[in-house]
């Protein structure tokens, strides 16, 4: 698949892309079914009113890429760099899976990400606002110095992340997984001292017996 007949031709199925270059490229009203991108170069690339269904990007760059009213059911990123992305603007109801991905500076607000696998990714300074992540999966992700507001996180599970700052009183937090680190975090938040945790010694006052 050549550059020329993928900025020509508005309509692909079963299709494979690899190692093209479409830096800024206008990929706007097409349709991709049981397509895959491989280490495609899609850095600042548009993709406004565009379908993609059942899709995997693989070792691709999609860096700053423009999404206005992208449709995303099914699609698949894998070790890609997706650094900077607004997805706010994408159409409802995304089917979405990160898998070893860069999503460094990202956004994602307004939006149902029920079950959305976001796995073993780097998303340092990411925004989630307003969003539903009942029942994502966090495992294995660096999010330090991300920010979570207005989110339902019910039954999402941190409990390998890394970073991860949840406050109970911007988010719901019914049946959340989280690791200890977390939980560490929000008790320092609220001028508590963890035992272990201050740079204490983590030793317990010893109690007299009572005579």
């Amino acid at each position: 698949m050549d550059a020329q007949r993928l900025a020509r031709e508005d309509f692909f199925e079963n299709e494979t892309f690899t190692d093209l270059d479409l830096q800024r490229g206008d990929l706007g009203q097409k349709e991709f079914y049981r397509c895959t991108f491989q280490r495609c170069q899609l850095q600042e690339s548009r993709w406004k009113e565009s379908k993609l269904e059942s899709c995997v990007f693989s070792d691709c760059d999609l860096s700053r890429a423009q999404l206005p009213s992208t449709g995303l059911r099914g699609v698949r990123f894998e070790g890609s760099k997706l650094m900077g992305i607004d997805w706010t603007p994408v159409s409802s109801n995304p089917e979405l899976e990160f898998d070893n991905c860069v999503l460094r500076y990202t956004s994602f607000v307004g939006l149902s990400l029920r079950k959305t696998s976001f796995l073993r990714c780097s998303a340092l300074e990411a925004n989630f606002f307003d969003l539903d992540l009942t029942e994502a999966d966090f495992s294995g992700t660096d999010l330090t110095g991300s920010n979570f507001r207005g989110c339902n996180l019910t039954k999402a599970d941190f409990s390998t992340a890394v970073g991860a700052f949840l406050d109970p009183a911007q988010n719901r937090l019914k049946g959340t997984h989280v690791p200890v680190e977390t939980a560490v975090l929000l008790a320092q938040s609220l001028g508590m001292r963890v035992t272990g945790f201050n740079g204490d010694a983590g030793e317990r006052p010893s109690r007299k017996k009572s005579r």
